[in-house]
């Protein structure tokens, strides 16, 4: 993909337009690779699991995503994907570029036509891009032509996230959720928006809270997808979940236990916490699962 200007040291603080131009040659050099794919071996998928749902896994997934899936997806990036199609439909909203803190940022900027319309900026998630939110920008902004209350309308500005399609690439680590949200607020205020909202999915609904906690004179509110609340460790939050709850935590633990270890080479910011919550025990009972008080890993006993 064309990295655009270089705009990775200065305060420039010109908003310039932006339209994607993938050169052929690119394309032709992915579809090539993709020919030219040499395939792993795995297990017999017999052997690769207990062939029962556990937690959210899937039976045949317990040691990572099976080549035949890895294949099916090959396969429609060769010869069912139609990139210019999505470029067209990219290109159809104005898009641009400008630098925040030393980093290109792009994002797509769409005006509604009603003049008292609440500005919004959306973030995505992760590992995703603006196309995300391609088929709900006619209706946020003109709600009026699809059915809709004119008063709902938002002016909506829908950035990718640094490292994540054309805001890229980045030129040093620490852009995170803090950072990106900072970023965000000074993009608001050189559009001239001094009062907006905020939404966000996946890691999008991350970074919005902390938009709406570093400036708070000026988001009027903020709307996510998904809440990320891990255990604190209190007994009583887990007072009436079930096995397959206890199936799932079980899986977030595995996740952060294995993400632990490789935070050691890359250690958590100060303000990250390891989850910690109490060993279930079986309450025959009340047909559920109780906990003891001791913060350890989650397993019957």
């Amino acid at each position: 993909m064309p990295d655009g200007p270089d705009r990775s040291k200065g305060s420039n603080q010109d908003i310039e337009p932006y339209r994607i131009d993938m050169p052929q040659a690119d394309l032709d050099d992915l579809r090539d690779r993709l020919d030219r794919t040499r395939w792993a071996n795995e297990l017999p998928l017999e052997q690769r699991g207990t062939g029962v749902q556990i937690g959210p896994v899937s039976p045949g997934w317990e040691y990572g995503v099976p080549v035949d899936y890895v294949r099916d997806l090959v396969d429609y990036w060769r010869d069912g994907y139609d990139w210019r199609s999505w470029e067209t439909r990219l290109n159809s909203y104005e898009q641009f570029t400008t630098t925040i803190d030393g980093q290109n940022i792009h994002f797509l900027h769409v005006r509604s036509p009603e003049p008292d319309a609440t500005p919004l900026i959306l973030t995505h998630g992760w590992p995703s891009t603006v196309v995300e939110y391609l088929g709900h920008i006619d209706e946020l902004t003109d709600p009026r032509s699809h059915g809709g209350d004119p008063a709902d309308a938002f002016h909506v500005v829908i950035p990718s996230i640094p490292g994540f399609g054309f805001s890229g690439p980045t030129h040093e680590a620490g852009w995170n959720r803090y950072r990106i949200a900072r970023a965000w607020a000074e993009l608001m205020r050189r559009l001239g928006y001094d009062r907006y909202g905020a939404h966000g999915n996946d890691g999008g609904a991350l970074v919005s809270p902390e938009l709406g906690r570093i400036a708070p004179e000026h988001v009027s509110g903020v709307h996510v997808t998904q809440i990320f609340s891990f255990p604190s460790g209190d007994a009583a939050e887990f007072e009436g979940l079930g096995e397959d709850d206890f199936q799932n935590l079980r899986f977030l633990q595995t996740f952060n236990d294995e993400m632990s270890g490789s935070l050691r080479c890359c250690p958590p910011s100060p303000r990250t916490s390891p989850m910690r919550w109490p060993t279930p025990r079986p309450d025959s009972s009340r047909g559920a699962v109780s906990c003891s008080a001791t913060p350890q890993a989650l397993t019957r006993s």
